[in-house]
């Protein structure tokens, strides 16, 4: 979502839902019950449990079943559900969509692996802390500078630590060592700016919001030098899909609670399917589908049509254009002359 500010207000007719802020700022309870969990393994359990987590949350097909597909699919059912956001956006998506088959179609011939995964960790960290920072801009009602100050801090960092975990085994000791030194200094940095900079945050709710963002790089930054890498991207990781999910779900609601406006939610309310589970019950059963057996499917067809048997088609085809046309489009379909804005309002 945009890093403009999201004002806070109450909708108290009509039986329409409003974001909480209370609620997204619980979601950050995550770091603490990360702590405590490392902790536990490590006075208790001698290490056992940093020996046997993967090294990031995908390893596990459950936690991409309830965590990463389905907001990513959420958030492409309420682009595509409506054909006012589809004529508003069909510029920006069909630029975009060629733009990512110029680039990772011809440009895959001749750039490095390297470079793309850079360039992917970069726009990844990006959203993800420009999504937690842009919604907490409205309560911590920061000048624009000290925004953008605690922001870049923030994804440089936490890109350092991203690139530390992925391509550790592509890295020597003495750059290891680096990153670690770097990532470091940038969060040592980023705490000195947030204590000055929370002068401006006027009420301690606020402050509440801005320290948790800051603590989402810092916890990262934590596990990953305390070598347990599920956790350092586990805690952004949740908070940022779990957050997103929150607005996905209340702006369908919204939209469609008094009457369906597409085939979805009309089929829905013939079979009296509650219109608050639709997107949740679609997403989650769609990358259930996909996750699990899409490749396989995939593979077999092309197999036995074609005699070549192509695969990732799915995890990384299909769902990875998704990732990144939802990076691009969640830029620009939360501003503040957005139709989006229409379903979505605040509260404390």
């Amino acid at each position: 979502m945009s890093a403009h500010i999201f004002e806070s207000q109450d909708i108290s007719n009509g039986g329409k839902l409003v974001v909480s802020f209370r609620v997204l700022l619980s979601l950050y309870a995550i770091i603490p019950l990360c702590f405590l969990l490392q902790m536990t393994d490590v006075w208790f359990w001698h290490g056992y449990l940093r020996e046997s987590l993967p090294t990031k949350p995908t390893h596990f097909l459950l936690f991409q079943i309830l965590f990463g597909t389905p907001h990513i699919l959420a958030s492409t059912f309420v682009l595509l559900g409506s054909m006012e956001y589809i004529k508003r956006y069909q510029r920006n998506l069909i630029v975009m969509t060629a733009a990512i088959a110029l680039i990772f179609g011809i440009g895959s011939l001749f750039i490095p692996y390297q470079v793309f995964y850079v360039f992917v960790a970069a726009w990844t960290v990006y959203h993800v802390l420009k999504q937690q920072h842009g919604v907490a801009r409205g309560i911590c009602r920061l000048p624009s500078w000290a925004f953008y100050l605690l922001l870049w801090l923030s994804v440089v960092a936490g890109l350092l630590i991203y690139i530390g975990i992925f391509l550790k085994n592509s890295l020597d000791a003495q750059q290891t060592e680096m990153l670690k030194q770097v990532s470091g200094l940038l969060c040592m940095t980023l705490i000195v700016s947030a204590i000055y900079c929370q002068r401006y945050v006027t009420s301690s709710f606020g402050k509440w919001f801005l320290w948790s963002n800051i603590m989402l790089v810092i916890s990262s930054f934590y596990f990953y030098v305390q070598q347990y890498y599920f956790l350092a991207i586990l805690v952004p990781r949740l908070v940022h899909d779990t957050t997103a999910y929150i607005f996905y779900v209340t702006h369908d609601y919204n939209k469609h609670y008094k009457h369906p406006q597409n085939f979805l939610y009309r089929y829905a309310a013939q079979l009296n399917i509650h219109v608050f589970i639709v997107l949740p019950l679609c997403s989650f059963v769609l990358a259930f589908v996909l996750q699990a057996y899409g490749d396989n499917v995939v593979s077999v067809i092309t197999e036995l049509f074609f005699g070549v048997e192509i695969r990732k088609v799915i995890t990384l085809g299909l769902l990875g254009y998704l990732a990144l046309m939802h990076y691009y489009t969640e830029a620009i379909t939360w501003k503040q002359e957005s139709p989006y804005r229409r379903f979505i309002a605040f509260s404390k």
